[in-house]
């Protein structure tokens, strides 16, 4: 049986040698990495509200990958090149895993820029790094600071949404983008069933059919949103 990400007939981008041999080696490092200093961390920023949170969370986790799982990776491939977006969004790069899925759609769909966030400084330096080394730095904006503030700076429409930055922020980053989400947008969310509490004003905002949006959740690694938005701005 072929492995999640073995190289295919027809290879698209993210199946390449070059591109496999990046992420390959950022899951291999997630594996060693997170666990722990999610053990660290978790305790002591659950115990912190606001911004100190949100600071304190990104320097105790900034060596740690993150990673989307890599169902998850593929199914940004797939929605980004079916939807063959132009720009793409995404709140919460961290090493950069789940941009090269994205940017390898940009790639393979022949145009368009993601534009992705990181709080961290030095984690956004290192995922640059990570997609120079995959050959996609030059289809990524990577902006870093605070996603509140660097997301209000986009003037062009948005055909995809991927929220995966910290929990509490997801329902203000989607109010923050949707102004420039087209009608037929997707807005994709991950790890849906790690904070249902948290995240409850942000899935029943998508799920009301009055604020613009048909959704559904996926059972892909902890479950992942995906709406579509039906109006333009």
């Amino acid at each position: 049986m072929a492995t999640p990400d073995a190289p295919i007939k027809n290879p698209c981008t993210f199946t390449t040698p070059k591109v496999r041999a990046v992420l390959d080696r950022l899951y291999g490092n997630a594996k060693v990495i997170d666990e722990p200093a999610l053990a660290v961390a978790n305790p002591v920023t659950d115990a912190i509200d606001g911004d100190e949170k949100y600071r304190l969370r990104s320097e105790m986790l900034s060596e740690a990958y993150l990673p989307v799982p890599r169902g998850v990776g593929r199914l940004l491939y797939i929605l980004a090149r079916n939807h063959a977006c132009e720009t793409i969004v995404e709140f919460g790069t961290s090493l950069a895993i789940s941009t090269i899925y994205l940017a390898a759609a940009v790639r393979d769909n022949g145009r368009g820029t993601v534009i992705t966030t990181e709080l961290h400084a030095e984690k956004g330096r290192r995922a640059g790094e990570n997609l120079r080394d995959a050959g996609l730095l030059d289809l990524v904006e990577i902006c870093v600071g605070d996603a509140r503030e660097t997301l209000q700076r986009i003037d062009r429409p948005v055909d995809f949404l991927f929220i995966d930055g910290w929990k509490e922020l997801y329902l203000p980053v989607l109010k923050i983008v949707e102004p420039r989400l087209w009608a037929t947008a997707l807005v994709v969310a991950d790890n849906i069933s790690l904070g249902p509490t948290v995240l409850k004003p942000f899935a029943d905002y998508v799920s009301a059919a009055e604020n613009g949006y048909v959704s559904v959740e996926l059972p892909i690694g902890d479950r992942v949103s995906v709406s579509l938005r039906l109006t333009n701005p």
